[in-house]
């Protein structure tokens, strides 16, 4: 936590209740990092809320599925790579527990993907240009497959949960302090802010930096060059305009952070690679047709 948001007695508060309540959380390590990580639910329940929310998706009738080929094919077959490689890896009993399913939606103007705990996976027509070939996509698919098997959604859920008790109890400490009264609104929400800004923030910082790094050793291992994903990022930088929020309120690294980032882990992955068959990197499709 950051040192500055320690500064004030509010701050104070949240920082020791979160501690009581992480004291009496589940942990375990991530098997790549060794990071301590807060998980509340188990994994059979984190797959139940993956396949239900992967089916409100795919029936929402905002959501269109494409039916063309030459889109669809190409991420099946990365996804199935990236699942292959997701069995031999450090997370290889849970990729084996998952019933893995990949849907292609046709929206040209989102450049997004997912992945949900239970191996329901999802790909946005316009992550292409972004992407451009299969390599950069399978960066893009071993990222969100990591966030899947690291179990970061149901980390986040957690947090979220001890943040909000850790500030309530805060709260009613900081009152009986006061002489018994009520704390207001203001003093609440500050609260909030502080553990918002100084706890929760950093944790999403940090998942996705650990996504970055595990999914592109997961594509590297599948036969794909990790070094597309320093190419995928360059690119997304530039089509960002160089525009960024300010790293230390949002919930991702900044471009230049991932960048320098991938390219610190990519010794390690390119043993991997090196030590794999290579997959050509095809094309993708162009799309706005």
């Amino acid at each position: 936590m950051d040192a500055l948001l320690l500064r004030s007695p509010r701050s104070i508060l949240v920082a020791i209740c979160l501690c009581a309540f992480i004291e009496l959380a589940g942990c375990e390590k991530n098997p790549y990092t060794g990071r301590s990580q807060l998980l509340m639910t188990s994994v059979a329940e984190e797959m139940q809320m993956g396949t239900q929310a992967y089916s409100q998706v795919k029936s929402d009738p905002k959501m269109k599925q494409s039916q063309d080929p030459r889109e669809i094919e190409p991420v099946k077959r990365v996804a199935a790579r990236i699942v292959e490689a997701a069995k031999r890896s450090k997370y290889a009993e849970m990729a084996k527990q998952f019933q893995w399913e990949v849907t292609v939606f046709k929206d040209d103007k989102t450049a997004n993907a997912f992945a949900l705990p239970g191996g329901k996976m999802a790909v946005y027509t316009g992550i292409f240009p972004v992407a451009k070939t299969e390599a950069g996509l399978a960066a893009v698919m071993g990222h969100e497959v990591v966030h899947a098997l690291a179990r970061h959604g149901a980390e986040r859920m957690s947090q979220e949960q001890l943040t909000s008790a850790a500030v309530q109890a805060a709260g009613a400490a900081a009152g009986a302090a006061g002489g018994g009264g009520l704390v207001s609104q203001g003093a609440m929400a500050a609260l909030g802010a502080g553990a918002q800004v100084g706890v929760l923030l950093p944790f999403s910082r940090q998942h996705e930096s650990e996504a970055d790094y595990i999914g592109i050793l997961l594509a590297a291992d599948a036969g794909y060059d990790p070094r597309e994903s320093v190419a995928l990022w360059e690119r997304m930088e530039r089509m960002s305009g160089g525009a960024a929020p300010s790293e230390f309120l949002s919930t991702h690294p900044s471009h230049g952070t991932r960048i320098e980032d991938l390219k610190k882990a990519m010794p390690e992955a390119m043993g991997i690679y090196k030590s794999r068959q290579p997959v050509p990197a095809a094309d993708l499709p162009a799309i706005g047709r």
